[in-house]
């Protein structure tokens, strides 16, 4: 049973990464330069508000998987007994998690509401803020998943 269950934890915590992860990576070098590159604001900018719209609400769920099932494999292990790799994951996971939230809690409403209003430059700015942090948070997370296999050297 302990197997299964450690099978579980570790499936759903590569599930969340990977959905989070491949997302940003697939938003920001394929969806944001094609949209971009065809559509005019008044067509890109609510493309792009309602496709991250679904994406973050996936995110969201990764995210709570992803610490939930973190925390539980650390704590199995123990913190002091924990590869050094765990602990950087587990810190620049919280660092990604604090970043998306900020995203998602306020960036994207912003982005909603000038978008609804048809302000299309303020709509634009906004999305190039959430841009910025999609950059940082995809450089975060390459990095987490180069702690991860740090652990297993």
């Amino acid at each position: 049973m302990s197997s299964l269950i450690d099978f579980l934890l570790v499936f759903t915590h590569l599930a969340g990464a990977i959905v989070w992860l491949g997302g940003m990576v697939f938003a920001h070098f394929a969806l944001r330069p094609a949209a971009t590159q065809v559509l005019e604001p008044p067509q890109r900018l609510p493309l792009m508000a309602q496709a991250l719209g679904r994406f973050f609400r996936m995110v969201a769920v990764a995210v709570v998987a992803l610490v939930a099932s973190g925390v539980w494999l650390l704590l199995q292990v123990g913190m002091g007994q924990a590869p050094m790799g765990w602990h950087l994951m587990l810190a620049i996971g919280l660092l990604m998690a604090v970043i998306f939230s900020f995203i998602y809690g306020g960036l994207y409403r912003a982005l909603c509401r000038a978008v609804d209003a048809r302000q299309w430059p303020a709509a634009a700015a906004v999305l190039n803020r959430i841009r910025v942090l999609v950059l940082v948070n995809m450089t975060l997370g390459f990095l987490a998943v180069a702690a991860a296999v740090s652990a297993r050297a």
